[in-house]
């Protein structure tokens, strides 16, 4: 397990930056939004631990914005943590992260996603296994080069300081986890994803895991101010809802932390926050020959460079 073993994990300072991060960026959205204010629900899971979610609905920017801290924990881990590491079987277990999904009002401002997450398992016969895991990505119903040129550098400015390595490695992850392998077919413009990280040691692993975390409003909220007061129709509305039902596919087809949510006893309405509030499906439609929305499809939903050269 590399440097893991050789720095003890402080579960406690990652909980305390986990509740910072959500009530900051709670913050930032509802200042954003202008109108709409976020409610909240704690929650205690049967089986140990609990969370905070927190449900921002009908603001005049923001449909809808979920934002979930959550920390449980349990004596035998699900099949989704042990399918491809079965070494943790056996072991208790503890999980925490913030997850947060942005569904916007204006199909011109992109839906947004992030996740941090910190995982312990733990054995009295053997040292610790731990790691850190997370990301953001993007997804648009219309395409603009310069929110994801913006969208990207940010990304690699969260990298930056821990090798250039980290941004290209963790963008090509993100592009091959967020694809739609039954539609062959990427869920937006990608951006970082990464998992089982303890190679760095303890406390290079929690700064990575920290500066992803701190660069998604910065990522985020300078697209919304440009987007937020473009004009739209019914045709943009029915287009927005039509690939919103993309997001539901691959969240309920194939997400790995909906998964090891349901599976391990989460709270199933915390697990499905993600969802937007409507979305809709249309049997075979396609999209016009050189319309926007086609370039939503030629130019925006297929993995690309987009960090622009000096």
């Amino acid at each position: 397990m590399g440097q893991q073993q050789m720095t003890t994990p402080d579960t406690d300072a990652v909980r305390r930056y986990l509740l910072e991060l959500q009530n900051r960026i709670c913050t930032g959205l509802e200042q954003e939004d202008g109108q709409a204010r976020f409610a909240e629900e704690t929650w205690d899971r049967a089986e140990g631990g609990g969370g905070r979610t927190r449900i921002l609905r009908d603001g005049p920017v923001l449909e809808q914005a979920g934002v979930g801290f959550s920390n449980v924990h349990g004596e035998t881990l699900p099949a989704a943590a042990t399918e491809q590491r079965p070494e943790l079987s056996g072991r208790s277990w503890q999980a925490m992260g913030v997850s947060l999904v942005i569904h916007p009002r204006n199909p011109h401002v992109p839906t947004a996603h992030a996740n941090i997450r910190f995982f312990l398992a733990e054995r009295a016969d053997a040292e610790p296994v731990w790691w850190f895991g997370g990301g953001f990505d993007l997804t648009p119903y219309y395409g603009y080069d310069t929110d994801a040129e913006h969208w990207h550098q940010t990304a690699l400015d969260a990298c930056a300081p821990f090798g250039d390595d980290v941004y290209p490695r963790y963008k090509a992850w993100c592009d091959r986890y967020f694809h739609l392998p039954h539609r062959n077919e990427q869920r937006g413009i990608g951006g970082l994803f990464f998992d089982d990280l303890n190679e760095w040691g303890f406390d290079r692993s929690f700064a990575f895991m920290r500066s992803v975390g701190d660069h998604l409003l910065p990522a985020y909220l300078p697209i919304v101010q440009r987007r937020k007061h473009t004009d739209y129709g019914e045709r943009e509305r029915q287009f927005q809802l039509y690939r919103r039902g993309r997001y539901v596919e691959f969240n309920l087809l194939w997400d790995r932390g909906t998964r090891f949510g349901i599976q391990s006893g989460g709270r199933t309405e915390s697990i499905l926050m993600s969802l937007p509030p409507l979305a809709r499906w249309e049997y075979g439609w396609t999209p016009e020959p050189g319309s926007p929305e086609e370039q939503l499809y030629t130019r925006y939903l297929v993995p690309r460079d987009w960090i622009v050269k000096p």
